[in-house]
Formats: C-alpha cells, structure tokens, sequence
C-alpha cells in the first residue's frame, strides 16, 4: 500500500470527482441530524465534504478532523435532500475506511470498538446471551443496579448497552424452508440477521409467515453469518468484505429468485455489495447478481402485490421511516401502501420524520449523548401523533425509541412493518400488537 499523504493512503480514498460533485448550496443543513443539534459547519454534510477536500490536498487526519466525520451518523438523509445527487453515502464510506487505517484511537475508544465487534457481527455469540440476559431481565437486576445507584458508576457507553437490550422472549423456531401456500409465485431466500435473529426472532417469523401466505416458498440457508453492515458503516472495509463473500458463498447455492432482508440498514449494504467487492475478481460478479436480487420485505410485497386477504385492525399507528430504509435505499411509499391496505388502520405520520433517532448502527454506543438528544427528539414527535402503535423496520431503531420512551416514563407498543401484515392476515386482532414492544 502506498504510504499515506496527508489524510489518505491511495487505496479507495474519497474520490475527487465525487466531491467536486458538492455546489454547497446547504439544502442538505435542514435535514443533517448533527447540523440540526450544534448548527456547526463542520458536522454538516457540505462541511464534511469539505475537510475531504482538505485530506485530498494534503491535510493531515487529525484528532479534531477525525471528531467531525465519527460524529456523522451515516443516516443519508443529506442524499435525500441533496438537488445535485451528491453521494455522500459513497465518500464517507470511503472516509471511514480511510480513519480506521491511518488514525490512531484512544486506548478505551479502540478497546469498545473491539468488544462490540467481537460481539455483534455474531449470530452465534448473540444468541448465546440470551439465557443469560433473559435471567438478568427476570431478576430485575438492572432495576436493582439503577436504585441502588451502582449504574451510574458504570462507562456511560455500558450504561447505554444495557439500557437497550430488548425484552427476552421465547424465540419461535424458524425452519429450512417454509412452502408457499396456494399458487406458487415466487422462491424467495431469507437473511435472517444477526441482531433481528437473536433478539427480535418473533420479527422473522413474522416474516416468514406473511411471505408464504403471499405465494413464496420461503429458503433460510442454515447457519448464516453477518452480512458485513455494521463493519463496512464503520470503516472495517477488510471485515467487512470478508463477511461479504461467506453470505454470497451461502446464498449462490441457494437457487432463489429473491432474497429478502427484513433489517433496513442491512439491506442498504447488501445492496451495495457490488461497490463493497468492486475490486474482488472471485466475487465481483457474485455481488451484482446477488445484489440485483436483494429486496427489503415491503419492497417485495409491494412489487408482487398482494393475494392474502386481509383483516380488518381498528388502530392508529405512527410509521417511523428507517434511515437506511428510507434514505439508503428509498423506500418510502410501499410500506405505507402496504399498511394503509389493512382495513381500519389509521396511519399517522411523524413530524420532522426525515431526522434520524439517533441509533445509526452502533453510533448510540460509541456517542451515547448526542444518540441521547436525537431519540428524545424523534420519540417527543412520535408521542405527538397520538397513535396506538408504533411501526418501523429496523431493529436498531426499535431498540433506541423504546430505550427513549422508557426514559420519560412512557410506554407505547412496537412492531415491525411486517408484524401488523402478520396480524391482519391471520386475523389475530389487535390486542395481539398492542402487547408487543
């Protein structure tokens, strides 16, 4: 690798014709999470953009440099808002790959990163938690620690990891293959996840069901791995590429015609495998096969249309479009088409719904104050609405919300996207949502 001038070495550094790209004309400062909390420059999109430049023509990748760009939640609500289709998404990628190789962290910071990718890239080590933490749950320790005070005493960053473990339910089984029932339409291949496996299985039942009784026979390949999300949003380009190949290895013998994710920040990068193995002569063209069959669950539903009759669910719900869901990967229309198809249910939406909440993958444990301000923003608009029930289609954002809500004394049910279909198809009612979350 060719040693480092300025902030860059030359292998993938943020691409100048992508940068030029940028007029800073500032419709991006309006929707930017941390422009919105500090109104500071240089935690813009545009002012990022511009330290880029910097780190281009020389600039060193300094400790105050570095601060502006980890500060980024990666949200691409900037990409959104953007009228020249700058791809910010694409540059501080780039960037954080570029930080992770040639800047220096601080002893704790570095020993945190670790721990939680030593830890939640895992399918396996997560699920082994579960008794564990389903036992602290049910012995009301953490009440205890907190009363006692013990808590507070801990690492703000292992306060917050505790905080945001979600209720330990039993885990519905989940098989190989799921038939379609009546006419086949379509063979569907599903990414079950890390985080929504092993802490929000209930998620990909939910799933599962809701896409046999649309027609698809349902393939979960056995023993998946992570899908590189988490690493590549961090900057672990390596880890992340290499997490890549082993689910393109377990998929390309899956012989499917789509493969569904249910996770929306997930699904963003499995759409972006072919720029992730661009350079991977093995791989390169697995990844653009792969991607181009990658669909997020509504997305799918939305693009076969619907054959399940539904029942009617008389609630008002508030929708919560995810980042990446909504700004990644533009998915705005067809989960709201899907849940305004269920008779009965109201849909309201949420004020400044573009803003981010403040989870952005693992930002809420590594910038737990700023995480802090924005998810008691977005949960203060939620409660605004006044809905019954709140729906969104990322694990992290759940996680964050009902975290926020707990912190104000308020409590207000959850679901997935995916688990009100589940309930109008199968005529559960409503009381059957109304104790979730």
């Amino acid at each position: 690798m060719t040693e480092a001038k300025g902030a860059f070495d030359a292998h993938n550094p943020p691409q100048l014709d992508l940068i030029n790209d940028c007029v800073h004309c500032g419709f991006c400062l309006p929707s930017c999470p941390t422009y919105e909390l500090w109104g500071e420059e240089m935690d813009s999109p545009r002012g990022r953009i511009y330290l880029m430049k910097n780190g281009l023509e020389g600039e060193p990748l300094t400790d105050t440099m570095v601060s502006h760009f980890d500060a980024c939640l990666g949200c691409m609500a900037c990409v959104s808002a953007c009228p020249s289709g700058v791809q910010y998404g694409t540059l501080i990628t780039q960037t954080r790959a570029q930080i992770e190789r040639n800047h220096q962290r601080g002893r704790w910071e570095k020993l945190l990163r670790t721990a939680i990718f030593t830890l939640f890239p895992y399918p396996r080590r997560l699920k082994a938690l579960r008794p564990a933490l389903a036992l602290y749950q049910r012995l009301g320790i953490g009440k205890l620690l907190k009363r006692t005070g013990l808590m507070r005493k801990l690492p703000e960053n292992l306060q917050v990891m505790e905080s945001l473990a979600p209720p330990i339910t039993r885990a519905p089984e989940l098989g190989q293959r799921i038939p379609a029932r009546g006419e086949r339409r379509a063979v569907v291949g599903m990414i079950t996840g890390c985080v929504q496996s092993a802490f929000f299985p209930d998620v990909n039942a939910a799933t599962a069901r809701v896409l046999s009784a649309e027609g698809c026979d349902v393939i979960v390949p056995p023993n998946q791995g992570c899908c590189g999300a988490l690493s590549e949003h961090a900057g672990r380009e390596e880890e992340a590429i290499a997490f890549a190949r082993a689910l393109l290895d377990t998929f390309e013998e899956a012989n499917v015609d789509y493969v569904v994710i249910n996770s929306a920040g997930c699904g963003s990068t499995l759409k972006e495998y072919p720029q992730l193995l661009k350079d991977d002569p093995e791989y390169a063209e697995k990844a653009e096969r792969f991607s181009a069959r990658v669909r997020d669950i509504t997305e799918l539903l939305a693009e076969l249309g619907p054959v399940a009759e539904r029942h009617p669910l008389p609630v008002q719900i508030a929708y919560h479009d995810a980042c990446h869901l909504a700004h990644g990967q533009g998915i705005r229309s067809q989960p709201r088409e899907l849940l305004r198809s269920i008779p009965e249910l109201e849909l309201r939406e949420i004020n400044r719904a573009e803003l981010c909440c403040g989870s952005a993958g693992i930002y809420n444990l590594l910038n737990p104050q700023t995480a802090r301000e924005l998810g008691d923003r977005k949960t203060e608009n939620i409660l605004a609405t006044g809905a019954q029930l709140l729906v969104t289609a990322n694990p992290g954002c759940s996680m964050q919300i009902r975290t926020s809500l707990e912190r104000r004394g308020e409590k207000l049910p959850m679901a997935h996207t995916v688990q009100v279909l589940d309930a109008s198809i199968r005529g559960l009612g409503v009381d059957a949502l109304l104790t979730t979350g």
